[in-house]
């Protein structure tokens, strides 16, 4: 399967298959499930890395770094946010008008015909995603590919459902991060296929004075990234939605979270709030 990675096109065609059959499986959508208020789309961003000579290098999942003046400074996150009803819902007929990405989409037609409340929920999400991608790092909506949907994920902290869209970047090479991102990062896919980038990140979190009890530690599941710049660790939602990806796209499910060596953080009350709350 490593062998896909080398080519690309045969890479996006398998991607947009195994996401097309997960989606006939389970049905992704309801005629009530979008709660506009409580749901995000955010976007699975997949394209070339760009090595030291600046040629297209091998795939990678696009991912952005939260900045101090957000809630969960320092993690890392697709783009994507909430929901703008008016807003999106007249994008949403723009991005899937015939000659756009999601227009272009081999299953469009099929869902419109078949499940039309699912296909507008989908374009809205889609909307959505690429909207707010546009925003926090100038994402170019119109040279992006749709490859697919994902399962939506539920978050734990907060009354919130994300939809997560599979989306490759057809030709863009820069992008210009906005007060919310810190920087953007480029993953490998292969090295998110080496289970020996697994950690353990093992979180205490700090509560206010007079809270009993004053700490809580808690073990999550993580990959660390390293490159030049320094390490990074993606944990939370983020890293369950990647790992779920790499799981459909490529079999690869990572080690269990009792074999992986430890890594130590903290989160603070400011987690919540922004103002770096994360070590």
């Amino acid at each position: 399967m490593l062998q896909i990675l080398n080519d690309r096109n045969a890479l996006i065609r398998h991607i947009i298959r195994v996401l097309h059959e997960r989606a006939e499986a389970d049905k992704l959508f309801s005629d009530n499930e979008v709660n506009r208020q409580t749901s995000a789309g955010v976007l699975l961003l997949l394209g070339a890395g760009v090595n030291p000579t600046n040629q297209s290098g091998e795939p990678c999942l696009i991912l952005n770094k939260r900045s101090s003046k957000v809630r969960h400074p320092g993690d890392l996150c697709f783009p994507g946010g909430s929901i703008s009803p008016r807003l999106d819902s007249l994008l949403a007929k723009l991005f899937s008008l015939p000659m756009t990405s999601l227009g272009r989409w081999q299953y469009w037609s099929q869902w419109k015909h078949a499940q039309p409340q699912s296909a507008r929920w989908l374009a809205l999400l889609w909307a959505t995603g690429l909207r707010e991608s546009l925003e926090e790092m100038r994402l170019n909506p119109f040279g992006t590919k749709f490859l697919g949907p994902m399962p939506p994920h539920n978050l734990v902290m907060f009354e919130r459902r994300i939809y997560p869209i599979v989306t490759w970047i057809q030709r863009q090479k820069r992008f210009i991060p906005n007060w919310e991102v810190e920087k953007i990062l480029y993953i490998p896919l292969r090295n998110l296929l080496d289970p020996a980038n697994y950690r353990r990140y093992r979180l205490r979190m700090k509560i206010p004075a007079g809270t009993q009890p004053s700490n809580l530690t808690r073990d999550y599941p993580c990959f660390r990234f390293q490159d030049n710049s320094g390490s990074e660790i993606l944990w939370g939602a983020t890293f369950q939605i990647t790992t779920l990806f790499m799981e459909y796209v490529f079999g690869f499910k990572p080690p269990n979270l009792e074999s992986l060596p430890v890594v130590e953080g903290s989160l603070d009350p400011a987690y919540l709030t922004g103002q770096k709350g994360r070590t």
